[in-house]
């Protein structure tokens, strides 16, 4: 039986006459995926819970990391249930730039402008050379231009949190992701005695040591352990200058977006966002914070909170981390790593003893 011409006109025009027709079907649909994710979300939720209390247990381990290993490990032990994959995907993104916008929540503007013109210079010295001298040396390893963008980001910054950050404005594999940020696990870890020791060594002050470690150790959680060993007074220098390297995220994933869109444009692919709205968020949420009207207790829940949704999302990326396939990524990865680490303790040791008496 052939079709009526005329019924699907009138169909097509009933429809166009009343667009919530289609604006109902688009909130159903909607409403039907966020249904199908909470499983997933619930599960790496729980998971981050677990990290959570793992971190409290062993001090010095960030939550962030405990949560990619037992996602990890679920992965490669046990199968996971497909029912949920929307959620772990849902995690791995959403809740990931979320967690990345309260991350503003931590930072001062003004507790970081204290620090001073040349101590400022060497945290934008130390995160530009690393970055950039990270991408020449992944080009030259033959390293794709994805992973060496995470690599190179998770080293000069603030590791995984800028690999997350710098995932949502590149196009990357999940390997690619979850190769970056073992590497910042495996390096950042090596640093938390290596950094005090070789201070020690080379006689250099504490506070000097502690403005060494903030401005080379990968993570927030590295770099608290490291300045513990030594003192109270290099934690407290240590962590500021940290917190001034996170500081860089937003205009180093605002350019990197800029770099993309001129990318795809090439290609005549869609093109990203200039500045993505989770950087802008950041932005603003780091605003609010120097503002100084939020009270203790809030800026607390919201650092747990911060912390959760990170972790939350770092089980997400760890389900997705097979380790046979991880194997097949090879050594350049780790080599690059190592010249990265290598290069962002020189620079920062070099600009510790230059300015640090300043």
């Amino acid at each position: 039986m052939r079709p009526n011409k005329h019924s699907s006109f009138v169909a097509h025009s009933t429809t166009l006459q009343n667009p919530s027709v289609d604006q109902t079907g688009a909130d159903r649909s909607q409403l039907h995926q966020a249904k199908v994710a909470i499983p997933g979300v619930v599960v790496c939720l729980v998971g981050a819970l677990l990290a959570s209390l793992g971190a409290h247990l062993l001090p010095g381990v960030s939550a962030l990391l405990i949560a990619i290993i037992l996602g990890a490990l679920w992965r490669n032990i046990a199968p996971v249930p497909t029912t949920l994959s929307h959620g772990v995907t849902f995690s791995a993104k959403k809740l990931l730039r979320t967690g990345v916008v309260l991350l503003g929540f931590q930072l001062s503007l003004s507790s970081i402008l204290d620090l001073g013109f040349e101590v400022l210079l060497v945290v934008i010295i130390s995160v530009g050379a690393t970055f950039f001298a990270t991408l020449w040396l992944g080009h030259l390893l033959g390293i794709s231009l994805a992973q060496r963008v995470l690599i190179a980001a998770g080293f000069s910054i603030c590791g995984a949190a800028a690999v997350a950050a710098a995932e949502g404005t590149i196009k990357s594999k999940d390997e690619e992701v979850a190769t970056a940020i073992a590497l910042v696990v495996l390096f950042g870890t090596l640093m938390i005695p290596l950094v005090p020791f070789l201070g020690g060594l080379l006689g250099l002050p504490e506070e000097i040591t502690g403005m060494w470690i903030g401005a080379s150790t990968h993570e927030v959680a590295q770099v608290v352990a490291a300045g513990g060993t030594i003192g109270s007074g290099a934690l407290a220098v240590a962590v500021t200058v940290k917190l001034a390297r996170v500081l860089t995220l937003a205009p180093m994933m605002a350019g990197l977006a800029l770099f993309t869109r001129g990318k795809r444009a090439e290609t005549d692919a869609k093109k990203p966002p200039i500045v993505p709205l989770f950087v802008l968020g950041f932005i603003a949420t780091m605003l609010l914070r120097t503002a100084d009207f939020l009270p203790e207790t809030v800026l607390s829940g919201l650092q747990l909170l911060q912390t959760l949704l990170l972790a939350a999302a770092m089980f997400a990326l760890g389900l997705g981390v097979h380790l046979p396939s991880l194997f097949r990524v090879g050594t350049k990865p780790v080599l690059l790593g190592l010249l990265s680490t290598i290069i962002i303790l020189a620079v920062s040791l070099g600009g510790s003893v230059l300015f640090g008496a300043g």
